[in-house]
């Protein structure tokens, strides 16, 4: 066990110090004992290394918002502990870590294994409403939801007791971290870079997964260079709580045979290892080439001034209004709408909103007020939702409804309340 400065991870080692490191990295709700029926057979040929994400488990709040940032607090705490090299399992979260990892610090990864994972968690906008959810409602609503999602009904209605013992991990996840996960899965997208993968690479799913299932593991098989997959029958989303057995034969399979060998810095080589072994549960997809061939620089101008705000205004829109919000509006624009989609995306979005002088609950608020002043209903609608994902609780927005009536008349803003509280039941009412 460890104190835990804002830097690094809660952690745990299981098994013999000597041995080479192996490290299983746990999913958004989940703590290091969904991994408890893994550690009596791993110990046996690896010093396992096990963490809680911020948070999680009882480990200190210290919200990490985005897949990179987690990554270097892992590597903080295992520089901390003197572990330089090591193999990796990581579920669902955890298995972007680990995708990170092989990404950015290919030097430090001996071996990878990806369970329950993807290139990209569903959609942005998914992840940012359950933040919503869950700043309106807390994680109860999560917490009861979590077994239908991690676990087929058959072993739930089998297993009371890990059922019930899942919705307790949910339920006691502190929960701005929880949030601050989401958002770190919101923004995670890494399809186009899964070619530079050179670490040898297990996927491994449970065949019910209606999560990240068989279609976003053979996504990572097909863009990870010679990844192999496995595909767990009688699993769903939490496939090493449900199918233990069958996870740690693959892990051992894999960690076993296709362990990549450090770099030598003296020679400047790396030594070939062996074809990994083929595990019983696996099947080989067959590479159909490239994802995507790399096209040559095109010819910029010469930069005459600012860099054109468009593209920046274009990311800040779709994260404050949503893709679907966006996507509708651009679909929509034709010959006479199109230039003022370029107007308001390049110089509101691109220029205002992206300044640094106001965090964006606070240029919340401005808006909402100066939609209730002008009357601007429809505007109010998408842009209370917009509040909400950029972290303003419903009181919050009532707050501002209720200074708006004094200054904007009691009128505008009784209009502003009902459209507001039609959206705030839309936005936080969990689904059942």
């Amino acid at each position: 066990m460890s104190e835990t400065p804002s830097n690094t991870l809660q952690y745990r080692f299981d098994g013999p110090e000597e041995a080479p490191v192996l490290i299983l990295g746990p999913s958004l709700g989940t703590t290091w004992h969904m991994w408890d029926r893994q550690i009596p057979e791993l110990t046996k040929q690896w010093r396992i290394f096990r963490f809680d994400l911020p948070g999680h488990g009882g480990a200190p709040a210290y919200p990490g918002g985005s897949i990179t940032e987690l990554a270097a607090r892992l590597l903080a705490t295992l520089d901390a502990v003197g572990v330089q090299r090591f193999g990796y399992a990581g579920c669902a979260l955890g298995g972007a870590i680990g995708t990170e990892l092989a990404l950015r610090h290919p030097e430090r990864l001996a071996s990878l294994a990806l369970i329950a994972s993807s290139p990209r968690f569903g959609t942005a906008d998914e992840f940012r409403q359950r933040g919503v959810i869950v700043r309106t409602n807390g994680l109860d609503p999560i917490a009861r939801t979590s077994p239908d999602r991690w676990f087929t009904a058959g072993f739930a209605a089998a297993q009371p007791a890990i059922t019930e013992w899942a919705v307790q991990m949910v339920r006691t996840t502190d929960p701005g971290c929880y949030i601050a996960a989401c958002e770190a899965l919101a923004s995670f997208d890494v399809r186009a870079e899964l070619g530079r993968i050179g670490v040898p690479t297990l996927v491994l799913v449970g065949s019910d997964d209606q999560v990240t299932g068989p279609a976003e593991a053979r996504t990572l098989v097909a863009g990870i260079p010679d990844a192999r997959l496995a595909v767990v029958p009688g699993a769903s989303h939490l496939v090493p709580v449900e199918q233990p057995a069958a996870v740690t034969d693959l892990l051992v399979r894999h960690f076993s045979t296709a362990w990549q060998p450090a770099y030598d810095s003296t020679t400047g080589q790396v030594a070939i290892p062996a074809a990994p072994v083929k595990p019983a549960l696996a099947a080989v997809l067959p590479q159909t080439g490239p994802v995507a061939e790399i096209a040559p620089p095109a010819l910029q101008p010469e930069a005459t001034g600012r860099p054109d705000p468009y593209d920046a205004g274009l990311k800040v829109r779709r994260e404050v209004l949503g893709d679907a919000h966006v996507d509708r509006a651009l679909a929509s624009a034709d010959d006479f709408s199109g230039d003022f989609q370029e107007f308001i995306t390049r110089y509101a979005w691109g220029e205002i909103w992206d300044r640094p002088g106001l965090d964006r609950r606070s240029r919340s608020c401005v808006t909402l007020t100066a939609l209730v002043a002008g009357g601007h209903l429809d505007e109010l609608a998408f842009h209370t939702r917009a509040a909400l994902r950029n972290g303003l609780t419903p009181n919050e927005i009532k707050e501002v409804l209720l200074q708006a009536a004094v200054y904007c008349g009691v009128p505008a803003a009784n209009s502003a309340f009902r459209v507001a509280q039609q959206v705030i039941r839309e936005e936080t009412t969990p689904e059942e």
